[in-house]
């Protein structure tokens, strides 16, 4: 028998090991160098936070956040905070449809865990609300936890030209995002050019109903609630909170709203004919008026970007006559715009409720 022995040359595995580390280096550098290219912002916290130039993957941290980016750059989301509804869809970009439901870091109920998000392999977590010390913290601490990037901006109804053109620079869209910034500051003068005519003691009492019941409400210091003291209006509730309360049909009527804006459509339709409410005045006077939630909410749900359209529609409906514009006209431009969606007539309908 005859054996054959093979020798190898010693420097042969020094060869293949330099070769496939070389290889996984390529594996695990490329992605690194595709987002070599970073910057410094300085978000609503204060912090400086690093990152990569004009991010393709971003999670959005809480519903207003999910608003704001999806008006900016669409192709740039990894997921929703919940899920579209059904009614949404038509009003949404068809890409964006089928996108994951990751949850949510803020707000209300957070459903998100980080093994959740980090497996998502987001460039940059965005979030777009309060700034304060709660929220402050968190962005830190998950940046921390993570290594991912955490940008806080402020979401006050005032700062949406400064948010817009902020995220327009993170996300690499600087042109749409003036475009956007624009379209707010144009709204935010017009409403003020037109209040100038308008008596403060000719401006309305408004009561926002939120729930099916309508007794669940914002105050004044509320985020949900901006739009009414932004059209010049008062909010009648007497709350000293920042969120949302839950109140009687005793407070309202001891209130005696001039005007009840509603997010939901079942109160909506039910409210005349309900005795508790029969002696409220704007219910006695027929001003319940139903504002849209396709596919974001006219009035907050959330308080994003979004209530730009509201505050052109409740201008239409406190102030009709100076407001003097074609609400029909002003919803079509602004679903073109901002979701890139351009609404038919019977939609239209849909939304204006005329």
């Amino acid at each position: 028998m005859t054996i054959v022995r093979r020798t190898m040359c010693p420097q042969k595995p020094l060869k293949i090991l330099r070769s496939a580390l070389i290889v996984l280096a390529l594996v695990l550098v490329t992605p690194l160098q595709a987002r070599a290219q970073t910057h410094e912002i300085v978000d609503a916290t204060g912090r400086t936070v690093t990152i990569p130039d004009a991010p393709t993957r971003v999670f959005a941290a809480g519903p207003p956040a999910a608003a704001l980016l999806y008006a900016l750059n669409p192709d740039a989301m990894i997921g929703w905070v919940r899920p579209p509804a059904e009614a949404d869809l038509p009003y949404l970009l068809p890409q964006t449809h089928d996108l994951p439901a990751l949850g949510r870091l803020t707000g209300r109920g957070d459903t998100l865990n980080l093994e959740v998000l980090l497996s998502a392999e987001p460039e940059v977590i965005l979030d777009f609300g309060t700034v304060n010390d709660t929220y402050l913290d968190l962005a830190a601490r998950i940046q921390e936890q993570t290594g991912i990037p955490y940008v806080l901006i402020d979401g006050s109804f005032d700062n949406t030209p400064g948010a817009l053109r902020l995220l327009g620079d993170i996300l690499g869209v600087p042109e749409r995002a003036e475009a956007l910034a624009s379209y707010a500051e144009e709204t935010f003068a017009m409403v003020d050019s037109t209040l100038e005519g308008i008596p403060e003691a000719d401006r309305p009492g408004v009561y926002l109903a939120r729930s099916a019941d309508g007794l669940e409400t914002a105050g004044p210091n509320s985020l949900n609630a901006e739009i009414i003291s932004r059209v010049g209006a008062r909010n009648v509730v007497e709350a000293s909170n920042d969120g949302l309360s839950s109140i009687s049909p005793e407070n309202v009527l001891a209130w005696a709203p001039d005007v009840i804006v509603t997010i939901d459509a079942g109160f909506a339709e039910t409210v005349g004919n309900n005795p508790a409410w029969a002696d409220v005045p704007a219910v006695a006077d027929g001003r319940v008026y139903l504002a849209a939630r396709a596919p974001f909410g006219f009035i907050d749900s959330p308080p994003s970007v979004n209530r730009l359209i509201g505050l052109r529609w409740a201008m239409n409906k406190l102030y009709l006559e100076e407001a003097n514009s074609d609400l029909r006209q002003e919803v079509r431009d602004f679903y073109t715009l901002f979701y890139q969606v351009t609404p038919d007539d019977e939609a239209l309908t849909a939304l204006v409720g005329e």
